[in-house]
């Protein structure tokens, strides 16, 4: 059976840790501040921001995200308790992001042409290179998922990358012998910025 088409970004899934450690599934709840007017969707990066909240990462080129978003808890309107793929904005009270924050992960994700977020491709090249983040497509409302990929062409040694990747996804390789899928980590995660927030 052949493996299926990948016709989309989906953010970022964890798949183990570096090492080939299982992930065995833990997450972090962390708070979002009810003011907070940024949808964050489930494989969204996010980031700690100084008030000790999490938000939706936004960089591209640069920064330190915490880990990935795995799905929010929330009180809606109506004052129902809401377990959900994604964070809609500040129509909610009571929000917490579920945070896989392991440092070691790993994930997997789509590599999309810069500018478009439309699924490009990549060769082995890229392999231990830091990469550029794509933001170009939001989230998908109807199913809560993100649209972040990798962006092809950015590879470089560039230390502030926030992106490393590690290896490359056999199971979507395309009979040119391109990858349209990576195995990445955090490159600089916000757990190991000695700086702080």
């Amino acid at each position: 059976m052949a493996y299926p088409t990948l016709d989309a970004a989906y953010g970022f899934k964890p798949v183990n840790l570096v090492g080939g450690t299982s992930f065995a599934g833990s997450t972090r709840r962390i708070p979002i501040a009810s003011t907070y007017d940024v949808a964050i969707f489930n494989g969204d990066l996010v980031k700690v921001v100084a008030a000790g909240n999490v938000e939706r990462f936004t960089g591209t080129n640069s920064g330190s995200p915490v880990g990935v978003c795995m799905g929010v808890e929330y009180v809606n309107a109506q004052g129902q308790l809401e377990f959900a793929q994604y964070y809609p904005g500040n129509s909610v009270t009571s929000a917490f992001a579920v945070v896989m924050d392991n440092p070691n992960a790993v994930y997997k994700v789509a590599i999309v042409a810069a500018g478009t977020g439309l699924i490009s491709e990549e060769d082995r090249t890229i392999v231990g290179a830091n990469i550029e983040l794509d933001q170009t497509l939001g989230g998908v409302t109807a199913t809560g998922d993100s649209r972040q990929g990798i962006e092809a062409g950015s590879d470089n040694t560039t230390a502030a990358f926030p992106i490393r990747v590690l290896d490359l996804v056999e199971d979507t390789k395309k009979s040119n012998g391109k990858y349209v899928e990576a195995l990445v980590k955090i490159n600089n995660h916000q757990y190991n910025n000695t700086t702080g927030v």
